[in-house]
């Protein structure tokens, strides 16, 4: 056998390696192909290579000729052959494990209760600045075990690996400050929701015999969880790990199964509490807010006897169940309990007691089914199953505005409960993505002056403001839409919907009629907990607040953006990929995204020094006022603030998620939203599917899109910036009206900016020499081909594909012809 190989990298990252006694060519030694680079079972990456991989296949490892720490130097014959990876930011190299290891570590079966669960093989994570004989040593460790190592050489690879692979051990050299902060590191990981259930090592320097032993509680108090004095020794790395793994990485494990309790707890129909051996509330799921009529955070420790009882029951019901707990017994009968509301309400309850620490009870489960005899509940039951046998496909309800709710097996809040007192359950928390991809950036093509200060740093623009809606009439029951509009409504599910209709028959308010349809299809009012007159009324002070006067950015696009974004939840790859809190949020985002707009772009805002652009920085001046605004709407009037009956915590939550996608339709991030959704959407599920289709297993791409909430933003956004230019894909009739109505508003702003002596933003849209084809053949091929290849690829959208293709059609027969109208000479005539 010859030298050991050494690996080289190129400054165009694509990474070869050669054995020392051969040219540097990497043609002679190596193929290079698509994707990682293998050797000898090393696996290396760098940051340039992500664009330009490379593959170079070598046959096997040899495993180290010897477990002692000190070892021979690599290069000397008989060393251990393994590659040694360059020094360079974002290098990461992975082990594949000898068939010995794979034995070892495969199918590991944990028990917790009587789930059963099978452990993957452990991933660990080495962050060691440079190469030595400690790092080999967990390496070769980690060999011998059959886990799978990663090594990263600086924290920005470590925590992009980190978040990428998600492993359970993470060994941070903490020896010398030189290269990085151990410390440091750590507390970057442990901020991350995916540390929770991670193990982290520390290694340290080795104290001498006559040094005093230090406190590990800096340690501790910066997140590791162990301290490994440094040993090269690869049977006592090996055996720090197999420690590890038995104790930390196993108990971590279980922890991580609680999730699927909790999540099927959640969407349990029976309503649970779970409360301490004191009767202190610990737990309680969704289903008891909606019957009890309590939020969550004004239940949780609170001590049962501060809850309000109801009267009903016998004197001893109490002390009777209180025996039967105290003895380890379950208890099985019928209990009145008081809602929120004061009334009583009848229960079948199933009371549990749980042994714990000690042998001792540690926690009592209660379980409780509405018990259908007293006229309350009776109302209460006959509610839920009228609600339940409701469905999406029943015609009878075409002209209505009633929820019919597009999830299925999910509970109907307002068929249990009163609208004043419920709370929604939310989803998971968001953490936010590390992953970080080039943006291009572009002055933004397609906003208000006339400020006036209201109080504190609240700003308003003072045309249009209108907090009050006693003057609009607005549908207060279904009987009071007119049949023209309600049998327009009818065909608000089809992508062809006429929206120029719905603004005739409405008198230009399409948004309140048209948000009022959806909304309810989706149950908008029922998740934020707000009856269906607040709903109505902050609909129609959102309308009041678009501007009629403009030729495009007003209500009627408000609507046309609303009804694109229905379409798209309804699709089911979306529908699955999404929380129906997502939904809510882009119903709303798509409502108010161009509220008050003053039909001028950000840049014509900013040349003009506008009190707008000051306000804002000159950045993403209107989209940031369109959302200040909507939320000031929003909350200075009882009557219509959709969000008063929500927790804090869930309403920030939900507040976030609409601001950022109203945010995401600024054009100047156009390309780097979209190169995201590709790189962290498209790719991978392109990926799974051929993976799938090679196994001939059913692909779960929406199940893992749905396990990270980063890439539910990145949907989002996807949805409603396709959803706020989805012009050009609309029916060709559709399409050719809104580009006459925005090449108008910019030929009024150009007029505008000559008057002015402003700067021209954007001078082909000059009304004497424009041609509205050759902007429209521009506009399509530079922002709309890739972004709805993207998103077709994703949502699957054959119909909007033709629309597209037809209108693009369109366009480029009238720019050979040199027409600068709409329409060819002969369809005028028409």
């Amino acid at each position: 056998m010859g030298c050991a190989p050494s690996i080289h990298v190129s400054q165009s990252g694509v990474v070869y390696c050669r054995d020392s006694d051969e040219s540097s060519s990497p043609h002679q030694s190596a193929a290079v192909s698509q994707g990682a680079a293998a050797l000898h079972g090393l696996f290396v990456k760098t940051e340039a290579a992500d664009s330009i991989p490379a593959v170079l296949a070598y046959r096997s490892r040899q495993p180290p000729p010897c477990a002692g720490p000190r070892r021979k130097e690599r290069g000397q014959p008989g060393a251990p052959a393994r590659a040694r990876a360059p020094r360079c930011c974002g290098i990461e190299a992975e082990t594949q494990t000898s068939s010995t290891g794979r034995q070892q570590a495969s199918a590991t079966e944990v028990q917790i209760g009587p789930m059963r669960l099978t452990q993957d093989l452990i991933q660990v994570l080495l962050i060691f600045a440079k190469e030595d004989n400690q790092s080999d040593g967990f390496w070769w460790a980690c060999d011998r075990a059959g886990y799978k190592c990663s090594i990263a050489r600086t924290p920005e690879s470590a925590l992009e690996c980190f978040l990428d692979k998600q492993q359970e051990i993470i060994v941070i050299d903490h020896r010398n400050s030189r290269y990085f902060d151990g410390e440091d590191i750590c507390r970057s990981i442990r901020a991350t929701k995916p540390s929770e259930h991670t193990v982290i090592l520390a290694v340290v320097p080795r104290i001498s015999a006559d040094q005093e032993e230090t406190s590990v509680l800096p340690l501790l108090n910066a997140g590791f969880d162990r301290r490994f004095m440094e040993n090269s020794s690869i049977t006592a790395c090996y055996n720090e790990l197999i420690q590890i793994e038995r104790g930390e990485v196993r108990s971590q494990f279980k922890l991580r199964a609680c999730n699927a309790v909790f999540t099927a707890l959640d969407h349990c129909q029976e309503a649970i509490e779970i409360t301490s051996e004191d009767h202190v509330v610990q737990y309680v799921n969704p289903a008891f807010e909606r019957m009890m009529g309590y939020r969550k955070g004004e239940l949780i420790g609170k001590e049962f006897t501060e809850i309000p009882k109801s009267i009903k029951n016998c004197a001893d019901l109490s002390d009777t169940i209180n025996t039967f707990i105290k003895k380890g017994k379950e208890w099985q009968g019928v209990y009145y309990t008081s809602r929120k509301s004061g009334e009583s309400i009848q229960q079948h309850v199933k009371i549990t007691p749980v042994i714990g620490q000690g042998g001792k009870i540690r926690h009592i489960v209660s379980l409780k089914r509405l018990r259908c005899t007293n006229e309350n509940n009776k109302q209460l039951c006959k509610s839920h199953h009228d609600k339940k046998c409701t469905g999406d496909n029943s015609q009878s309800e075409s002209h209505s505005f009633k929820c019919k709710n597009r999830r299925k097996d999910s509970a109907d809040v307002k068929s249990i409960t009163s609208q004043s007192s419920d709370a929604p359950s939310l989803q998971t928390r968001r953490y936010s993505s590390m992953a970080r991809i080039h943006s291009m950036t572009i002055e933004a093509p397609i906003t208000k002056d006339g400020l006036r200060r209201l109080s504190g740093n609240e700003y308003v623009c003072s045309k249009n403001m209108n907090l009050s809606h006693s003057h609009l009439s607005v549908p207060n029951t279904i009987s009071d839409v007119p049949p023209c509009i309600a049998q327009l409504l009818d065909n608000e599910e089809s992508w062809d919907f006429n929206i120029f209709e719905l603004e005739s028959v409405t008198n230009k308010r399409p948004l309140v009629y048209l948000g009022l349809k959806v909304f309810g299809r989706f149950g908008v009012s029922e998740f934020l907990n707000c009856s269906e007159a607040t709903l109505r009324a902050w609909l129609q002070v959102i309308e009041a607040n678009y501007h009629s006067s403009n030729s495009y950015h007003n209500s009627t696009h408000a609507a046309d953006v609303l009804h694109a974004t229905a379409f798209f939840l309804g699709k089911e790859r979306v529908k699955g990929s999404l929380d129906h809190l997502d939904e809510v949020a882009a119903l709303i985002a798509a409502t108010i995204h161009d509220v008050d707009h003053p039909g001028r772009t950000n840049s014509f805002l900013c040349n003009a020094g506008s009190d707008l652009a000051v306000l804002y920085n000159d950045t993403a001046v209107l989209e940031s006022h369109h959302t200040a605004l909507a939320f000031q709407l929003t909350a200075k009037d009882s009557k219509c603030n959709i969000f008063k009956n929500m927790d804090r915590n869930h309403y920030r939550t939900l507040r976030q998620a609409i601001i950022d996608m109203v945010l995401a339709t600024e054009m100047t991030k156009h390309f780097e939203h979209v190169n995201k959704f590709v790189n962290s959407i498209n790719k991978p599920m392109a990926s799974e599917e051929t993976s799938s289709r090679s196994e001939g297993s059913d692909c779960e791409c929406t199940a893992n899109i749905k396990n990270f909430p980063d890439n539910q933003t990145l949907i989002k956004r996807m949805m409603i910036k396709c959803a706020d230019v989805a012009n050009p894909c609309r029916p060709l009739e559709l399409c050719i009206e809104w580009a006459g109505r925005i090449s108008e508003e910019y030929f009024a702003q150009t007029d505008e900016e000559k008057r002015q002596g402003l700067p021209v933003v954007m001078p082909v849209f000059d009304r004497n020499t424009c041609s509205i084809p050759k902007s429209q053949i521009s506009f399509i091929d530079y922002f709309i081909t890739d972004m709805f290849d993207a998103w077709d690829a994703f949502a699957h959208l054959p119909v909007l594909m033709q629309h597209l293709a037809n209108n693009y059609k369109h366009w480029k027969t009238l720019d050979e012809l040199k027409c600068k109208s709409l329409r060819l000479p002969s369809e005028n005539n028409n």
